[in-house]
């Protein structure tokens, strides 16, 4: 009977590891953050974004937009605010997916096209209810689509959203000295 036991557990534990999220670990100038990614959710964004760090293109990109008490966005632009070549087509939009803009998620940016999110994405400092998904009757459909969460660093990503802010040409909210994304590794995909 023990044996059975013990040959079922270490089925379920294979099991179990066998559908665990994917997760990376991004290296940022002020430390590393570890984000948990959601595929059963958002799974062309988590798609996108896993291509993009297999690929190195958030490698010395930085975090542009940071507003305390709102969000830390990056994963777009160098350190002298020149905007990167993007690989990757224009995403739909993955709001609709039950997940929350929560403090701790990760989410996707995006103009005011609802589709048109492609590399930047940014952490939520704050629970940010008026970025989620609508139902239509509530007379805005589109939202910023979470496809992962902070499982460990939430404590730089708080540091980050700390750092002096300026004014960057016509961009506002960008960090006085550069907090620079130095790799995005991916630990596990499943």
């Amino acid at each position: 009977m023990l044996k059975q036991l013990s040959t079922l557990t270490a089925g379920l534990l294979l099991s179990v590891a066998a559908w665990a999220a994917p997760t990376v670990e991004m290296t940022t100038s002020l430390g590393k953050v570890t984000l948990e990614l959601f595929p059963d959710k958002a799974p062309k964004t988590v798609e996108m974004f896993l291509y993009n760090a297999k690929h190195g293109f958030y490698e010395a990109t930085i975090f542009h937009r940071v507003i305390d008490g709102f969000m830390i966005q990056g994963g777009g632009f160098n350190s002298s605010m020149e905007e990167k070549k993007t690989r990757t087509p224009a995403l739909q939009n993955e709001a609709n997916n039950g997940l929350k803009n929560e403090r701790g998620t990760l989410a996707m940016a995006r103009t005011q096209d609802p589709h048109s999110a492609r590399v930047q994405f940014f952490i939520n400092l704050k629970d940010n209810d008026f970025l989620n998904h609508r139902s239509p009757a509530d007379g805005r459909t589109w939202g910023y689509a979470v496809f992962g969460k902070v499982v460990q660093g939430m404590d730089v990503v708080d540091k980050i959203a700390k750092v002096p802010t300026g004014n960057a040409g016509y961009y506002e909210n960008v960090p006085v000295t550069p907090v620079v994304i130095q790799s995005v590794k991916i630990i596990s995909e499943k």
